[in-house]
């Protein structure tokens, strides 16, 4: 079972499990405005994948769903995820994050409670995190490492870490056999736009200003999707209970390095123009604007114990991936507009005002 299999890295879980594997996957998701089963399209008619659209907030709902498919295993990662909307509505993210997680861990563990002994030594509960949990590394040495004590400092990782304590808690108190992972900054296709990869090279397309917040100088360590839908499958069938995963990409960007990136790129394969519109220099469109409230500087992974206990490492350098990436987006901008409707389009969010 997946939650949030919809999503941007739930439904890139779901393709390499579909593609890679012997497995079946139920996918659980509530279709959220960041939730598209586009994302699916090539495993839709594949006889092991069956989608459920329940809100995991939903009790009876989610025991109908264990009851009917019975699965082996919970990869969660159901979850309100865009920082900036946080800060403008954090109800949604205590809802979805903290009391959908704890809903979710109910029903599994009264699942996992009834099951055949056999099954139930087998049984595991993945859940997926983020590296905010960890809050701001100071200076330009460091990483994060799965003893880094949390401190988080937005709404949306405050609930991931409230969600983090939960899944620990019913692990120590019940005996149920969970695993966390945190990740760093994903990219890839698929990416909904509101985020700042899929956002730049929309917007550049347009002609529109590519917003930066202050001067671009936050670092984050960058994944490629699919390397990190490769670690999640590897964690889930091979990590040991009880345990941490950190999973990071070693590729640290400055924002504006990551934007300039960008707009080089997109230079290099369009000329300065696209779809009969002539845009010249994609730099000349970077606007930097005032600084999100409270925004971390700098994120980075120390992913040294799942490539040591586990062989993950990932494949894709941050050059080689966001070259994928664009690409991906110039051959796919109907997947783009189809996914953007009424409640988001591409406007600054996350200014502090709280709806």
């Amino acid at each position: 079972m997946v939650t949030g299999g919809a999503g941007f890295i739930g439904s890139a879980v779901i393709r390499h499990i579909i593609a890679n594997s012997r497995d079946s996957v139920i996918n659980v998701d509530k279709l959220t405005y960041a939730g598209n089963l586009e994302s699916l399209a090539e495993v839709a008619d594949n006889p092991r994948y069956t989608f459920e659209q329940v809100d995991i907030c939903d009790q009876a709902e989610l025991k109908r769903v264990f009851a009917e498919h019975r699965p082996d295993a919970v990869m969660h990662l159901a979850a309100e995820s865009h920082v900036d909307r946080s800060i403008d509505g954090p109800a949604a993210f205590i809802e979805t994050n903290i009391v959908g997680t704890y809903t979710l861990l109910e029903v599994a563990r009264l699942y996992w409670q009834g099951l055949h002994e056999t099954y139930k030594r087998t049984f595991r509960f993945h859940h997926i995190s983020t590296d905010e949990v960890y809050g701001d590394l100071e200076g330009a040495e460091g990483s994060f490492t799965e003893q880094t004590p949390y401190d988080p400092s937005s709404p949306y990782s405050a609930s991931k870490a409230s969600s983090d304590h939960l899944v620990r808690a019913w692990q120590r108190t019940y005996g149920f056999p969970t695993l966390i992972t945190n990740c760093s900054n994903n990219y890839g296709a698929y990416h909904f736009p509101e985020k700042l990869i899929p956002l730049i090279i929309l917007n550049a397309l347009e002609g529109k200003p590519l917003p930066v917040y202050g001067q671009g100088e936050q670092i984050r360590d960058w994944l490629y999707v699919e390397d990190h839908a490769r670690a999640l499958y590897t964690v889930v069938t091979q990590g040991r209970l009880g345990e941490t995963y950190n999973i990071g990409g070693n590729n640290e960007r400055r924002n504006i390095d990551v934007v300039t990136t960008l707009c080089d790129l997109l230079q290099e394969l369009t000329g300065g123009g696209f779809g009969g519109r002539w845009i010249g220099n994609y730099r000349d469109l970077i606007t930097f604007v005032a600084d999100r409230p409270g925004h971390d500087l700098r994120y980075a992974i120390d992913a040294s114990k799942i490539q040591h206990d586990l062989g993950w490492v990932p494949r894709e350098t941050f050059e080689s991936g966001i070259r994928k990436t664009v690409q991906w987006y110039l051959d796919n901008l109907e997947w783009c507009r189809r996914v953007q409707n009424g409640n988001y389009q591409r406007e600054r969010l996350g200014a502090g005002v709280i709806a």
